[in-house]
This record gives structure tokens, sequence and C-alpha cells, in this order.
């Protein structure tokens, strides 16, 4: 047994080594011990065995013997509680423990123990540690603050000794919780009467002992806490107070426990009649006093003596938690549970929102069906109403189990539960088709009908809805199928596309009739009737198809809607097209009867007014509430068939003014739009047109099938095919030219980019307090008297803004120093002073200041002129005026306060004679103003001395350095007749005669005089400028932006007892968390590491670090890793310029400290206040004040969900660590987590319970469980995010949610403006207040590479200008990801924040801006405020996030949330919402297609020969149009449209010439290549998505990508996303090329073809250009290697794809596994025959001769290079028995070949040009056969053909690599590519002088050298 001894020692003390590593910076407390620590979860669950050993550790060294009956005591209920060691952990825990208590008993050198006095020695150290830490007098003191109600003004004191005494506190408990266990064996006459007596008394008098040690989160309801001063606020008192038991509740039985030290309330009596969790209660209790606590201040009534909750508090609560049910109830019609709001208590009130708190917080999963919530909170309600009318509570019956308790979550939340789960398993990991299986949003609107009542209550558990997915009777999908296919796109957006269709269709009319607009023309145009209806049965026809798979579960009205629809339109569409065609008729007649016409418009114009009409009563704002008001069933009938009616989706219209401004955007993009297509697309084609289909009968070079005796049609076709491609996608580019221009001229008025550089912030920084203050800053604070004297004048006044402005200016200075972006120097003169002092002016931060005083001595010493001359002069620079009025005036105080007798009398005639001097306008008369940099060098001296600590030495300097003042003032700058005044001064001389003048000096003690000292001095040292102040780009940037946004429009900041509260909440996974040492060490292949590399790339930010730490610059990273807490600090240096969890958590923690400074400062006042401050605005001490503390946790909650936070625990990871230490650090940081619970039960299986937990630090740097609530089961059903981020809401407070990824950043600055940002809630926003806030975005991750500098700029430029545009005017803007602000309340009630559905809501977020809009939401975004963001940097790292979400928009296409924002917005706004969501990437898709359109249009001319007769023929081809076409897709192509808001939002916030410096450095960097690559990333996920599936989240990685990435890993990324299709591109170029006919020859070639050639160099080559060292000769070397290896190893069991070319080929087939995808890639795999097709018949073998035979007799020949390559390629392991015959068949094949080759050139017409172009022709046609193979794998597979496809796949993958791999090998023989490279790639690093290169070579030794 000694080795697991041995080895769990070695355990313990590596633990207790990182622990003490970890501990450089404790937070709020230490860390655990080992031992302690390492308490199994299972055995803490239900004791204090972790407490009991921490007490043990504690008391070590003062009685070693009570530490071993404390571990021994432990060891006995771990041994109880788990005899047989089954729980996870627990055999360990117990041998350790067992271990270490030997150690103690080998320590007492083998003296015998005697147990038996155990209990008497506990006894005796329990008195004497209760003597020596005075725990009476301690208990006496808290109790009397209690009972007093207040804090006293020396409060801060008590907390210093916080920690130390709560750490007596638990280890008063655990040594009372061992004597009450031990006492049950001792003497009960003896020791055991006294432990017992001890015990009885604790139990009724200590609440101290146990208020301080009961876990609470927020508020301590269990037992008062003295730490905590949240209790003492009066709305707090007046909510616990509300909820307080009353005695007309029903009585609860006698044998109830009430937990904790409190009284009955409301919770109790829930908790026993429906048997909710107690910690669900406790969770939610918190939460309901919080609400009304918050509410209740919201109104502004004064604290009474017995404060108590508002009516208009409750009321306020009680309608915004259960306005979803509110309108639930309305939409089914059925009664409230309450008949009215006045008819119902306040009490019942409170009653009925804790109830639906307490349902939604054990709701688990079902909180994901807000319906289904109001469902059982209907039901239950009902019981709680009648059980209030009784007596005595009782269980009730929905609730009740089999063994008669109550439980909610067994018998109401495990049903559904058990449900969700079989169909989540049925949905094959989200593989299997959503028609296939229910989702979330199919359970939730099972409850949207009535129907949902057969449910019954309590659950009829036979009910449909409960059945297992196999069922036949079972209850399916609702209202929507989520089928695979592009159909949605016209189903959900068919009026976009119907428009589009007519006004082409109408356009092009008119163009054929020559532009006149006559009667003809007229009749012609309105054949746009029946295309109308047509389009609209195709519509209702996919309403039909699509709903396939709900028939039998979908409501009987909605079936039948579908069916009148299907039949109305068919109708409509048979009579409409009849009727045109008879008025053809009559056209074509030229008869005069025109009978039928007058009937078509009869018809037409009575179906287009009731179109109409019905369009404006559903969608036009005025006319909105008439049709909602309109009972006639005939009105209602056409409504209902018209737009169905949900429970969402209901009112979707804006007021009228927004709706005009939304509808005048559009029809500006029309004009502009259908212009264009007029006269640039449509028009240009019809000659060309006509000419083709008159032509006679043109020679065909092949086999035509279609076209020769149909006026040419697919030639017609093929000019016009790209036309109506980018006709159908260019609405867009026009989109994007509007919103850049209203997006730059809104941010122009917001007054964005006032302050854009530095220069502007010191030229404005004079207005910057009254800004501040006018916005920032209270009603209260502005009102507290510190300064004595009310303000006379501007000037007093401006002091006042200065001395409110100073606090909050410093601490953001501070932060900035604390984040390492300035120095301690740069600190220094960004300070501004406190203003409070009696100094008369405002005084500025030195940086303005500096080098202005000797700037002003210059012009006086240079002054020719009069006084006002030289001070005209100083005043042209406003600041130079400034410091000289603090120059003097300082410089007269400070004199002032340091002389007396004669030496202040000197003083005062001195100042007095200058200042009558200056009232004359004599001064230069006065002084002699050359002498004065001889004064101020004396006076310089003086304050020298005065900065420094006062010694005898330094008095006796000081008082000489004011005698050398004295003599330079008086004998050098005074005139001659003031200086003989004072020589013959009687009093004077004999003082000086005397050596009494200035021989004492008064050394400064007064903090403002110390204050001033250094002041002045530095103002008059500090030489050089500080307009390069300060000089970290970020520092700057942050200071611009918060500078600015004070001018900016934003609501007026209320007292933070008043603002509203709100919870930051982060989702996290396994992230990094903090960077460990061994990251920071580890270098990569290039021998870089990642703190070598920081250090080059932030040199100023690494110094800075350095000083702050007090190391100097010199300092080895070896020397820091030596002291713990440097290394630490190290080690959060690091991860704070990383995407890690600690920036996350720093950054969201700014907004407590934000909420303390502004508290603090407005000074509250709470029992007895504290006026040693009432008069003073300084903020020392500011964060251990408990007051502003309370107020701060009052209204900030974050909760960070670590999802597997317990298992990483369990296994001891670094993250749980990591997790654990920023828990000590931040005192009100909450982690919740989902924590595992195994048992082994019969039959040796193991069951798994689910507990979703809160945890936060304890007084001993523990993990605190706040909260554990059982789960049904295991949350993960859908999407991980969301399950995640759903399991944890529960935890979260207040009224406000602002969602932050974990790899965003915060500032103090911004958190200062958060309750101006949380006011806009309450704003007018339009008709609905908001329900969500768009926050602005900083990327920054956008410094270092071109490549992270794009992705930048186009983020940022989308959550700036692009979302601004999408709020106002378009009122489409949606949730888009963090750091958005939600309505907490609105969205918890309505599902959540996110959707979690599997696969069809893999971009989670934009599914909650989506819920919000259909639920009468509003959404806004402000600019004034910005959270910091991190992007990916690295080129495969975008690949992979733009594949995510063009993944997750394809299947929002598919989602019921588009289709319903696309039927039920008004046209205009559905334009907005198409454009900026999924027809974004339709557009995109577009692009791409336009150049297949277009390259297979002339390819099929080029083939057929129809090119050269047409041009022959007719000279006009269209080219105008086509140019037209080519140029607008090539310029969206390479992103210039992309670029157009970028460049907008330059122009606006950061100039003119930077924003045309930053294009033009761009383009250079080649951001068209990039873009045009991204174009095909997002091209190809988008279109697979909505094809086959395959939709998922890609880990991208957050880490410092600047690493070259390997040839074949790049190959695998984008083989088939890019290279394929690249290649496929350029195969049609070659074609073209080869056989097409150009008027204009090779230029008109080259510019027909430009951006097609452009986006094959981009496709193939732009992961080489953007990949480091991609041309390094070295590298690529090992890539080719590497590559080679990869693609011929075959691999084996578990290996993986990128390790062997055949699993990766086998990996990407995967998403074909539906017959329905196989058809599919059947179809698109057609294209690559038409090659062989159409070169055969130009070979010269061939001739003219057009006969299919030769067709077919090329595919003899192929079959014969087929089996030619088998012979070639036939396995030797196959053939060893036959290798000499194989090797001659193979070699007289060879001969064979030759001949048969060399005898075909020579006798027939074969070419050797031929040659080539069979390869062009069998290449395309062999990648068809492979795709059609894979398509139909099970099929060849069969016929046992699948190795010979496997193998022809290799050689395509080798050949396409090589064709690649050439020019980079190429390339990298040249070493200049590299160094261009290089520059190209970091360029902006070289810019700031970074040595890029170095990193990129690993040269490190050099550098260190």
């Amino acid at each position: 047994m000694a080795r697991p001894h041995d080895n769990w020692e070695r355990l313990v003390r590596a633990t207790l080594r990182r622990e003490q590593l970890a501990s450089g910076r404790p937070g709020h407390g230490r860390t655990p011990s080992g031992i302690a620590g390492a308490v199994p979860p299972s055995l803490t669950r239900s004791t204090n065995i972790d407490m009991i050993l921490q007490a043990a550790d504690e008391i070590q060294a003062e009685d070693a013997n009570v530490a071993r009956i404390l571990c021994e005591q432990a060891y006995r209920m771990a041994q109880n509680l788990d005899p047989s060691s089954d729980g996870r952990g627990v055999l360990q825990f117990k041998t350790g423990l067992m271990s270490i208590i030997k150690q103690k008993l080998a320590k007492k050198d083998g003296a015998p123990i005697d147990r038996n006095r155990d209990i008497e020695n506990l006894w005796e150290f329990y008195k004497r540690y209760k003597r020596q830490y005075r725990v009476e007098d301690m208990q006496r003191e808290e109790q009397r603050l209690l009972e007093s109600g207040g804090y006293s003004a020396n409060f801060g004191e008590l907390e210093l000794s916080y920690s130390a005494r709560k750490k007596v506190f638990s280890t008063l408990r655990a040594l009372v919780e061992v004597m009450e266990a031990l006492s049950k064996d001792a003497d009960p006459h003896g020791v055991g009467k006294h432990i017992q007596e001890e015990l009885r008394r604790l139990k009724k008098s200590d609440a101290t002992l146990a208020g301080e040690l009961t876990p609470y989160n927020i508020v301590p309801l269990e037992a008062p806490v003295l730490s905590n001063a949240i209790g003492i606020f009066p709305e707090v008192k007046g909510a616990i107070s509300a909820i307080r038991y009353a005695d007309h509740f029903p009585r609860l039985p006698a044998d109830f426990e009430i937990s904790g030290q409190r009284d009955a309330d409301i919770f109790d009596l829930l908790e026993y009649v429906f048997g909710f969790q107690n910690d669900n209660i406790r969770n939610q209790r918190e939460n309901i006093v919080l609400a009304l606590a918050n509410a209740q201040t919201r109104l502004r009534i004064p604290a009474e003596t017995d404060p108590k909750i508002d009516e208009k508090a409750v009321n306020e609560v009680f309608l915004k938690v259960l306005d979803n049910y509110i309108k639930w109830c309305r939409y089914l019609r059925i009664r409230l549970v309450w008949n009215s709001l006045e008819a119902i208590t306040r009490d019942r009130k409170l009653f009925m929102v804790s109830l639906y708190f307490l349902i939604w917080g054990e709701g688990a999963n079902v909180r994901f069906l807000p319906e289904c919530i109001c469902y059982i909170f209907h039901n239950m309600a009902k019981e709680l109403d009648a059980i209030l009318d009784h007596g005595e509570a009782n269980i009730a019956a929905s609730c009740r189990t089999e063994s008669g308790s109550a439980s909610f979550l067994k018998q109401i939340i495990c049903p559904i539960y058990h449900t969700l789960v079989m169909e989540a398993a049925n949905n094959d990991n989200g593989r299997a088709p959503h028609s296939k299986w229910r989702n979330y949003d199919d359970f939730n609107e099972y409850f949207w009908s009535p129907t949902c009542f057969e449910l019954g209550w309590p659950f009829r558990m036979d009910s449909p809805f409960f059945m297992k997915p196999k069922g036949r009777k079972r209850t399916g999908k609702s209202t929507f199928v989520e089928h695979r296919t592009f159909l949605h796109l016209y189903r959900s957006f068919h009026r976009l596309w119907i428009f589009l269709v007519l006004m082409f269709q109408a356009l092009t009319l008119i163009a054929f009739h020559k532009g006149d607009i006559n009667l003809r023309a007229f009749k012609a145009v309105l054949s746009i009737g029946p295309t109308f209806a047509i389009m609209n049965f195709v519509e209702s026809c996919l309403d039909v198809i699509l709903m396939y798979g709900a028939y039998t579960t979908a409501r009987g009205m909605a079936i039948s809607r579908l069916v009148i629809r299907f039949f109305w339109c068919g109708l409509t569409s048979v009579a409409v097209t009849y009727l045109y065609l008879k008025v053809v008729d009559e056209m074509n007649k030229n008869n005069s009867d025109s009978t039928y016409f007058r009937i078509y418009i009869l018809v037409v114009g009575v179906y287009a007014a009731l179109r109409v009409v019905l369009g404006l009563l559903l969608k036009l704002p005025a006319c909105h509430s008439l049709s909602q008001m309109s009972d006639q069933s005939f009105f209602q009938f056409f409504k209902w068939i018209y737009q169905e009616r949900y429970f969402v989706g209901r009112g979707l219209y804006e007021s009228l003014s927004d709706y005009c401004r939304y509808v005048l955007y559009w029809l500006v993009i029309f004009i502009c739009k259908f212009t264009f297509a007029y006269f640039l697309q449509i028009k240009p084609l019809v000659k060309p047109t006509r000419i083709i289909s008159d032509l006679p009968s043109l020679p065909y070079s092949w086999h035509d099938l279609i076209s020769k005796n149909n006026n040419n049609a697919l030639a017609i076709a093929s000019l016009w095919a790209p036309v109506v491609a980018i006709y159908l996608m260019d609405i867009h580019i026009w989109y994007t030219l509007l919103s850049a221009i209203v997006g730059g001229v809104m941010g122009a008025r917001a007054r964005l980019g006032e302050i854009r550089s530095i220069e502007m912030l010191h030229r404005r920084f004079e207005s910057f307090p009254e800004a501040f203050v006018k916005n920032l800053v209270s009603s209260q604070m502005k009102r507290m008297p510190f300064n004595q004297q009310s303000p006379q004048d501007a000037q007093d006044m401006n002091k006042v803004y200065a001395a409110m402005f100073s606090p909050f200016w410093n601490d953001i200075i501070k932060s900035l120093r604390e984040e390492d972006y300035i120095s301690n120097r740069e600190m220094d003169l960004l300070f501004i002073p406190s203003n409070t002092g009696s100094l008369g002016l405002v005084q500025w931060p030195l940086f303005l200041l500096s080098s202005k005083i000797l700037l002003a001595i210059d012009l006086a010493l240079d002054c020719r002129d009069t006084q006002a001359d030289l001070w005209n002069r100083i005043c042209r620079d406003e600041y130079m005026a400034y410091a000289v009025q603090e120059c003097y005036y300082s410089t007269e105080k400070i004199l002032l306060s340091l002389v007396d007798g004669e030496g202040r009398l000197w003083v005062e005639r001195i100042f007095r004679e200058i200042n009558n001097s200056i009232m004359e306008g004599s001064l230069v008369i006065t002084l002699y103003l050359k002498k004065l940099p001889l004064v101020v060098s004396r006076f310089t001296a003086l304050t020298g001395l005065l900065t420094r600590n006062e010694t005898p030495e330094l008095a006796n300097g000081a008082a000489k350095a004011i005698y050398d003042l004295y003599e330079v003032v008086t004998h050098d700058l005074l005139s001659s007749d003031l200086r003989e005044q004072l020589d013959t001064w009687n009093i004077l001389a004999r003082a000086r005669n005397e050596s009494r003048l200035f021989s004492r000096v008064e050394w400064p003690r007064v903090p403002e005089i110390k204050e001033q000292v250094k002041r002045l001095h530095l103002l008059l040292t500090v030489k050089e400028t500080a307009a390069n102040i300060p000089k970290n780009l970020e520092a700057r940037r942050r200071l611009e932006f918060f500078t600015n946004s004070l001018f900016m429009d934003m609501p007026s900041a209320k007292p933070v007892s008043e603002m509203m509260p709100f919870s930051v909440f982060t989702p996290y996974y396994s992230e990094t968390v903090i960077y460990s040492s061994s990251d920071l060490q580890k270098e990569n292949e290039d021998g870089i590491s990642t703190l070598f590399y920081l250090q080059k790339i932030f040199p100023d930010e690494w110094v800075n670090f350095l000083e702050r730490i007090g190391r100097d610059e010199s300092t080895g990273d070896a020397e820091l890793q030596d002291s713990s807490s440097d290394s630490l600090e190290l080690r959060f240096w690091v991860s704070y310029r990383g995407q890690t969890l600690a920036r996350t958590v720093r950054g969201m923690m700014y907004y407590r400290r934000a909420l303390m400074l502004q508290s603090f400062l407005e000074g509250r006042p709470l029992g007895v206040v504290d006026n040693s401050r009432a008069n003073s605005l300084s903020t020392q001490g500011f964060e251990l004040s408990h007051e502003a503390r309370a107020q701060a946790d009052l209204k900030f909650t974050y909760v960070v969900s670590c999802q597997i936070y317990g298992q990483q625990k369990q296994k001891k990871a670094p993250e749980a660590a990591d997790i654990a230490l920023l828990l000590q650090r931040n005192e009100a940081l909450r982690v919740a987590f989902i924590h595992v619970e195994e048992s082994v039960v019969a039959e040796g299986n193991v069951s798994k319970e689910f507990y979703s937990k809160l945890v936060k630090a304890d007084v001993n740097g523990k993990d605190q469980e706040i909260y554990s609530i059982k789960l049904p089961g295991d949350p993960k059903l859908g999407e991980g995010k969301p399950e995640n981020q759903n399991h944890a809401i529960v935890f979260t407070r207040g009224d406000a949610i602002q969602t932050i990824d974990m790899n965003q950043d915060n500032y103090l600055e911004e958190a200062m403006k958060m309750r101006n940002l949380l006011d806009e809630f309450r704003g007018n926003h339009g008709l609905r207040p908001p329900t969500i806030l768009g926050v602005r975005e900083h990327v920054f991750t956008g410094s270092v590479s071109s490549l992270a500098s794009f992705m930048s700029k186009q983020e940022t430029s989308f959550v700036t200008l692009g979302q601004r545009v999408l709020a106002y005017p378009l009122k489409v803007r949606m949730h888009y990801g963090h750091p958005d602000v939600f309505d907490r309340i609105f969205h918890i009630t309505r599902g959540g924040i996110s959707k979690a559905s599997r696969v069809i809501n893999i971009s989670e977020d934009i599914y909650a801006g989506f819920n919000s809009t259909l639920r009468q939401g509003n959404i806004t975004h402000h600019e004034y405020i910005q959270v910091g963001k991190g992007r990916d940097v690295g080129l495969n790292q975008i690949a992979l996030f733009e594949g995510k979400v063009a993944g997750g928009n394809g299947e929002q296409v598919l989602s019921r949330d588009v289709y319903r924002l696309g039927q039920l917005f008004d046209f205009f706004r559905m334009l907005s919402f198409f454009f900026t969501t999924v027809g974004y990437y339709v557009c995109t898709m577009m692009t791409v297609l336009t150049i297949y359109i277009f390259l297979y249009g002339r390819v099929y001319l080029a083939f057929s020969g129809l090119d050269e007769g047409i041009s022959l023929e007719a000279k006009m081809l269209g080219n105008t149009a086509l140019n037209a076409v080519l140029n607008a897709q090539f310029l969206v192509q390479i992103g210039v449209f992309t670029a157009v808001p970028m460049i907008m939002g330059f122009i606006l916030e950061q100039g003119l010439l930077k924003a045309v410096f930053s294009f033009i450095t761009m383009q250079l960097q080649l951001c068209s290549v990039f873009f045009t690559f991204s174009l095909g990333t997002r091209t190809h996920y988008f279109g697979r998505t909505i094809l086959h599936g395959g939709a998922k989240y890609r880990a991208t990685g957050r880490g410092f990508v600047v690493r070259h990435i390997k040839f074949a890993e790049n190959y695998r990324l984008y083989s088939r996303s890019h290279f394929v299709k690249a290649l496929e591109v350029a195969l049609l170029l070659i074609v073209y090329i080869a056989y097409g006919y150009t008027e204009g020859g090779a230029v008109s070639f080259v510019l027909l073809t430009l951006s097609s050639w452009f986006l094959v160099i981009s496709w193939l080559f732009a992961p080489y250009i953007f990949n480091p060292s991609g041309f390094e000769w070295q590298k690529t070397v090992e890539d080719f290697d590497d590559w080679t290896n990869w693609l011929l190893y075959r691999g084996g069991v578990g290996v993986k794809g990128e390790n062997s070319w055949e699993f990766w080929w086998e990996e990407e087939q995967v998403h074909i596994h539906t017959l329905r995808g196989r058809i599919l890639e059947t179809i698109l795999s057609i294209r690559f025959f038409l090659f062989q097709y159409g070169i055969v018949y130009k070979l010269h073998l061939t001739g003219k001769d057009t006969s299919l035979a030769i067709y077919g007799f090329s595919w003899a020949v192929l079959a014969g290079i087929v089996m030619i390559f088998k012979i070639y390629t036939f396995s030797p392991k196959k053939s060893t028995n036959f290798q000499l015959f194989m090797r001659f068949i193979q070699g007289v094949t060879s001969l064979g070949l030759i001949a048969a080759l060399c005898l075909v050139v020579i006798f027939t017409r074969l070419t050797i040009a031929d040659l080539f172009a069979s390869i062009l022709a069998f290449i395309p046609t062999g990648w068809g056969i492979l795709c059609l193979a894979i398509a139909w794998k099970k099929v060849v597979w069969s016929l046992g053909l699948w190795d010979s496809v496997r193998e022809f796949a290799r050689m395509y993958d080798a050949g396409m690599g090589m064709l690649i791999f050439a020019p980079v090998a190429s390339l990298s023989w040249f070493p200049f590519v590299t160094t261009f490279q290089s520059r190209l790639l970091f360029n902006q690093a070289f810019s700031r002088g970074l040595e890029i290169s170095l990193i990129l070579a690993g040269n490190k030794a050099n550098v260190e050298v």
C-alpha cells in the first residue's frame, strides 16, 4: 500500500504548489489546501467534509492533535456516506486522507494517543479559540450594528478584517459540527453536558455564525450577514416584507421546516404544495426580492421607517412577467386565472409571479417552450387559487407522487422532457431530415391551439403528444415542415420574386416595343397578369407540397386554408390566362371588338384592388388598427386566406413615419435599379435577340438536339441568361450603395468621428467636463454640496464640472495603466487634479499644459510690446494661458504656505505689486522679463526639494532655496523703483540682518498643497511636448471614442439606485481561460514562443508591464518565472492580449467597478451618514465601501456558464484551476455549470443525475455551492451553446441581460455609460419599447496581419454603419451575436435568448432577433457605447468561421422564422429583411453562378459553332449588356461593394485622407483576392447546406495565428470548396480560348473573361498567398513531402482524415446520404459531360461529321484508356503469382499503345493538338463519372468497382495538387517573393517598426543578443 500512498502524497504536494503559484494575487481569500480541495463532489453535497479539512489545515500549527481529530472525523463521515467507495474519486480521496492521518500520528514521535480524551481536548480548544479571537465581543458588536440598521463612518476598518473574521467563523463552524458528532459518546454529566448546552445556545442566538457561512448569491435571505450591506437597503427590506407569510394564508403543516433563520414566506407554501426543489425556491426567492426592490427604487418614493413595496411596483413586475401568458390566453380565447387586475389582491399577484418563476426556474429544456410554460402555469395557478381559498395547505393533485409527496420535476417536467429526449434521439445527431422529427418549435406550437387542452391536467400520458416517435398516432410536425430545398426561398419571399419577374417582363416588353407606350404595348405589358396569377399559384402549390409531413397532425383550419388557396389560385390563374389569351387573339386578328379586353381589365382590376385593399389593411400601419377592429366574417375570411394567423407574427407593422422612411429608401433603390436594368441590361439585347431569332438556318458543328429548328433558342438563352442572373441580384448592389450613403449621413448627424485624432482630443478637452456632467453624472451627484460657495460665473461653473469629471477621468486613466497601455509617467501627465481646492481656476491635465510655461517664457523674452500684446499672444494657445495662470496662482499659494512672519509679508507684498501692475497694464515695466528663466530655475529647485519627504537636510536646503529665490526676485526680476522700496523696507531689512528671513520652512503636509507642489514642479520641468501622449494606439483609440461619445445623444444618467438592473451572461465550453506558463514558453516549428511573439508585437505594453511589477527592461523571462507573483502576472498579461475567458471576465467586471465608483460618489444616504466625505469627491477606498459594493451587486450580476466545469474539476483539468482563480480574484463573479452525479444501480449499470449548479469563491478560495437544481436529464438535446445558456439563465438577475461571448472585452470608460444605455429601454423608439438594444463593437484583433485587418474592417463596417441602417430607417435589425442587451423578462418568458433545435438553429443567436421581432419586439442600435470583440486572424480560421455562418444561413432558409417574417412583413420591410439576412448569401451565390452561366453559355456557342456564325451574320451581340453585367459581377466579386460601406465608415470616423490611404493600402495588400476567396467560401457552404445539409459548429481556435500552414492542410480544407470549382472555371476558359470566336480578338477576350481569370487565380492561390512563409523554399520542400505522404498513406483503423487521403476522401462524401441528395448530385454532375460532347466534334480527326456515332466512339476510346490505366495500376498484392505475366502484359500494352498512336497520327487526320484536346475532353468526363460513383456509392460498391473509383479519385487529387503546387514551388525559388509576401501580410506591423521577419524566421537568438 505504500505506492498508492506515495503517489497520492505527490499529487497533494503538486496541487499545493500549483495553488501557491496561483495565489500571487489572491482576490479576497486564500486557496484551499490540497486535500480539502480534492474532496469529491459526491461527498460535499450533504456534508461539510471540505470545511472540516480546511479547518484542520488552519489549526494545524496551533494544535496538531485537534487537527488530527478533525481529519479522523472527516474520514468517518466519508466512510458512512459511501462505505463501498462507489463514487467517482472517493476511493482515492479516502486513501489520501488516511495517508495524511498517518502522517499526523507519526509526528507524535510514538507517543500514545488517548482517543477517549479527544472530545475533552476538542472542547478545551474550542473555548480557547473563542477567547483568542474574541468571538463573543465580535458577535455583540455585529449584533448592535445589525439592530441599528446602518453603518458607521469608520466601517471601512471592519472591512479590512472581513476575510479574517470569516475564516474564524468557518473554523468555529467546523469545530461545532465535529463536537456535535462526537458528543453522542461523551459523558452526559461532564463535557457532553457542556457541549449540549453550547449547541443549544448557538442554535438559539448565534445568527452571525450561521449567517456569515450560509451560502447565498446576492441577498443573504437565509440569515443576516454583517459583511453585506444590501440587507439595510429600504427597498430590499420592503421586498422581503412583501413576500412574508401572512396570517390569512393557508396554514402550513406543523412538521414543515423553514430553512435558515428567516420567517416563513409565500415560497414556503409553493414549495409544500407543488414540490419545487429547495434550491429552486431559494433562487427564485432572491430573484423576486431583487425584482420588487428594483421596481420600487424606480418609483422614487422616499424611504420610510417601515419600508413597504408600493402597489405600482408590484403591478409593474406582475404585468411584465405574465404579459406573454395574458397574450396567450387572449389568442386562445380562454379566461385568465384572475378576473381582472383590480379584482386580484397584491398577495395573489405575488403568488402568481412567484409561481411562474418557479415553473420557469425548474423547467430545464421546457424553457424553450414558452407557451407550454403558459399551459402549465395556467393549470397550476388554478390549483393554487383553489388552495389559497382554503384554510389548510394541501399538496396539489398534479404534483402528487405515488409516495404521497409532491414533486414538480417528476410529475410535470420529466414527462415532457422524456418526450423531447426521444425526439432528439430520432434526429440521428442532426443527420436526419428535419421533417422526420419534432424540434422545440414543433412542441411549443402544439400549445398555439385549443387542442392543447386535450393533454388534460394532470397530464394524460396516453395523449399523442407524449407518444414515442415511432408511434402511428403521435403528434408530429405542427404548422411548418423544414424540407431541405431551395424552393423555400421562393415560398418565403415569393412577393420579391414575383415583383422582379413582373418588372423584368414589363421592361422587356417595353424594350421590344421600342419604348413606345401605345395601346398595343399596353396590352402586351398586361401579360404580367397571367404571370402574376401563375406565380401565385406556384407559391400555393409549394405551400401544399412543403407541408407534406404535417397533414395528419396540423390544425384543420391550417390545412383548410392551404386547400382553399390552392384551388383559388389555380382557378384565378386559369381564368386570367384564358382571358389574356383571348385578348391576344383579338390583337392578332386586329378585331375592333375589344370585349375580352374590357372583361380582362375588369377582372384584373377587381383582383388587383382586392389585393391592394387587403395589403393596405394588413400591412399599412394607418389601416392596421381598422383591420383588427373589423368583425365582419366576410372580411375576416379573406384576411385569413391572405395571411395565416399565428400566435407569433401578429402586429408586424411600424408607425406611419417609420413606414414612409423605409418605403422612400426602397423607392430610391428601385428607380436606380430599374433604370440601370432597362438602359444597360435589357434594351441593348433587344436588337441582337431579334437578329439571332430571324437568322436563317446556321451550320452547327455538333449534333444539335434543341436549337437548330427552334429559332436558335439556346443561343438566345445563353445571351440572356447572365443578364437575368445579374438582374436578380444587383438590387443588393444598389442597397449597399444607398446604405453606405444613408449610414454615413446618419453617423455624421450622430456626431460620430468628431474626435478622431489625439490632436482633436487635445483641442476639445476643455469642453469634456461639461459634456460628461451633462450625460454621465446623475442628478443625485449634481446636488452634492461639495463646494460650499455657489458658482457665480462660467469659470466657477467650469471648475464644478471639472471637479465632477476628475474622479471618473482619473479612474479611466488608472485602468489604462493597469492594462499596461500607458506608463507611470504618462499616467501622471494624464491625471486631472481634483479641482476641489481653493485655487480659483480650473486645473487641466499636465499633458495639455506640458512645456507651455517654457514657451510662454520664450514669448516673454521676445516681447517688445505692451502687456496686452503679450497676453494676446499667450492666449492664442488657450492651454498656455491656463498654464500661466495656474503657475502664477499656485506659486503664490505654495509660497504663502511655506513661510510666515516677515517672509510671508514679502510674498504678499510681491504679489500685491504684481497684481496692481497687471491691473494697470504695466507688467512689462514692473518686471524685468529677461530674468524670468533665472527665477524659474530657482523656484524649480525649491519645488524639487519639496516633492520629497522631509528631512533636516532637505529643510535647510529648502530654506536656502527660498532665500535664493528672494534674492533673484528682488534684485533681478523687479524694476529698480520697486527693488529700492523692498531694500529699504525696515521690517524686511531687520529680519534679513538678523538671519531670520526664511530661516524656517513649513514643509507641505496638507494633501492639497502637496498635490500642487508636485504638479507645479512637473509643469515647470516637463520640457518635451505631450502632443503624442498617450503613445499607445489602443489607448488613443479608446480615449478618442470615449470623449467623442460624450457629445452624442444618449439618455441622461439616473442615480445608480434608480437605474435598471442587469446581468452579463457568458457561455463557455473548453476554450483557453488563462495561458499557462508552459503555453507561454511553448515554441512553434520556427522556434517562436507566444511570449516572444507578444513582446515583439506589443513592445510598449511589455515595457509598461515590467514597470508596473517593478522590474527593469532587461529582466529576462526566466527571472519572471522564478517569482510566483510575477509569473502569475505574466500569465495574465499574455492572456489579456489573447481571446481568453480571463480577458472577458476582467472587461465585464468593469461594470461593477464603474457602478461602485458612481454609487460611492453619489453618496446614497443609508443609516448613519458618513459626514467625512459629504463635501468631498475623493474616490479613495471606494472599492472597500460596503454601501457601494452592495449597491453595485443590487444592480449587476455576472454569470459565466462553464458547461463542463464540473467534469474539468473531476479530471483536474488546468481550465478548472484557472476558472477557480478567476473566482478568487472577482468576488462578484458567479460560475454556473452542469454537474453529473453517477451511481451504480442494479446489474452494474451506471445511473446519471444532472444538476445545474451555481458557485462562487468562499473565504478559503474554494468553490462554494450556492444553488444546485436537479435537472430531468442531460440538458444537451440540441445545439450546445444555447443549451448551455438555457441551463444557467435561471441564475441571472435584473431586467436586462447582456450576452457576451468569451472572446470579448470591455473597458471601464464604456462601462460608465451602461446605465445610460439601459435607460433606452424606456425611450421612444417607435410604436413599441425596445426589447433588444444593439451595441457597437470594436474588433481588437485587426492590428497585426493584413488578413486580420480585412476581417476587422469588414466586421467593423457591419456592426457600425450596416446595423445603424438596419435599425433605422429599415427597422429590420436582428440579433447578430453579442454584445446586444436583451430585455430579460421579455425574452425569458418567450423562449429565451436563443433557439436550440439541432442543426436548424446552428446560428442560434440570430433566432433571438427573429423571435423578438415576431413577438412584437423592437430592436434598436446604439453607437455611443462599444464593447471589444476578437475575430479570427488566420485565413483558415476565417474560412471556418464564414463556413459556419454560411451554413447557418443555409439552415435559416429552411426555418419557419424566416418563412413567417418573409410572409408577414410588409413588402418593403420584407425586402430589407431578405437582403440583409439570407438574401445576402443568395446574391453572393448568384455572383458566382453568373460566371458559370456566362461561361457555359459561351462554351455552348463555341462548341455548337454558332458564335462565329452569329458574329458574321450579326455584328451586334449585345456586348453593351454583357459588359454591364460582367463589370457589375466583377465589382461584386472583388469586394468593391463590400468595401463601399467600409470606406464610408473610414471617411466618417477617420477623415477623407485616412480613408483613401486605407483603401489604397488594402488594395496593395490584395484585399480583392481575399474578398473573392471569401465569396467562394460563402457560396460553397451556403449552397451545400441547402442541398445536402451538414451545417455544423466549426471550431476555429482563437490563438495567436502567425504560423505556416502546410500545403496538405490547405488542400484538405479548400479542395472541394474552391480548387475543384476554380479548375472547372479554368477549363471553361481554356475551351472558350480554344474554340470560341471573338470579333475583337485577344483584347475582347481578356475584357470578357478578366473577372473569371481573377476568380480562378484567387481561389487556387489565396491560401498560399496569405500563408506565412508560403513561398519559403525549405518549407515548400517539407510541405511537398508531407503532402505526398498524406496522399499515399492508406491508413488503418482509427486513422483520421488529416493523416490519410483515403479517410479524408471518405469524410468528404458524408454529406450525400439521402436519395434526394444523390439525385441532385447526379443532375449537377451532368454538366461535366458537355466537354467531351463538344470537343469530339471539334477534332481534326472527325472533320465536319456531326453524327452521334462519333460521340459513342469517344466513349469506347475512354473505356480503353480506363482499361489501360487499370493494367498499369493493378495491385501487386493481388497479382503475386502472376508478376512476370503482368509485367509482360504491361510491356506489350506500352509498345502497342505507342505504335497505335503513331499509326493513327500518320494514316488519319488525328493531330497532336487533337491528343491534347482529347485529354481536355476526358478529364471533366472522368470527374463527372467520379461524382456519379460517389453519389451512388452503394451501387458501385455492390458492383465491386469502389476500389477502382478510389484510385481514380486519388489520381485526380494528385493531379490537382500538382497543378497548384507547381507555381508555388516555382515562386519559392526566388527569395524576394518571401520578402514581398511578408511585407504584404504584415504591413501594419512593419509600419509600427516591428520585426515580423524575425518572428517568421525564428531568429530568436539574434534578437536576444
